[in-house]
């Protein structure tokens, strides 16, 4: 189910939180669209500065451990294994795509973006296995490790392709 329109005030929250304040709604591609949401967090956490790697920490942390309850909610609720709406794992797997010790570039995001999509609809082992996981860490664990492996290929293409000051914000991109 994507519609809100029965559900308690309690569960408008909820809904609210899991669809990524209405990006998981999308009609087509809500993983795509919601995986927007990540990008648009990334942005205004390189605002944090040399803060960053630790803002990014605690939000990934957050969002994992709310998405937890919010995953085994959102199965109930809609009667099914991971939900489309549920988007808080694409954005979580997108932050860990761009993390890294210093803020991102655009370049960063967008690469990131891709990489990430391309990992999450691909599943490579062990992100396929992970899938299986019942509950909320089932929704959230195949998205991390989409992220791993998207943000092990951002680290290989910072280190070979172009100037690495082009992966991080202020650094010449």
């Amino acid at each position: 189910m994507s519609g809100a329109g029965e559900l308690s005030s309690r569960e408008r929250v909820m809904h609210l939180l899991c669809t990524c304040f209405g990006l998981g709604n999308s009609p087509v591609a809500p993983g795509t669209v919601g995986t927007l949401g990540g990008v648009a967090l990334g942005a205004l956490l390189i605002y944090s500065g040399s803060a960053f790697p630790f803002a990014l920490f605690a939000g990934i942390v957050v969002l994992y451990l709310g998405g937890r309850v919010l995953g085994d909610w959102a199965e109930r609720h809609a009667a099914g294994k991971d939900p489309q709406f549920f988007v808080l794992d694409e954005v979580i797997g997108y932050l860990v795509t761009i993390a890294w010790w210093m803020p991102p570039s655009a370049l960063t995001l967008v690469l990131g973006f891709a990489l990430f999509r391309l990992f999450d609809v691909w599943k490579p082992w062990p992100v396929k296995r992970l899938e299986r996981i019942g509950g909320g860490d089932g929704i959230l664990l195949d998205d991390v490790m989409a992220g791993i492996w998207a943000f092990s290929v951002l680290t290989v293409i910072r280190f070979t392709v172009l100037d690495p000051g082009a992966y991080i914000s202020g650094g010449g991109a």
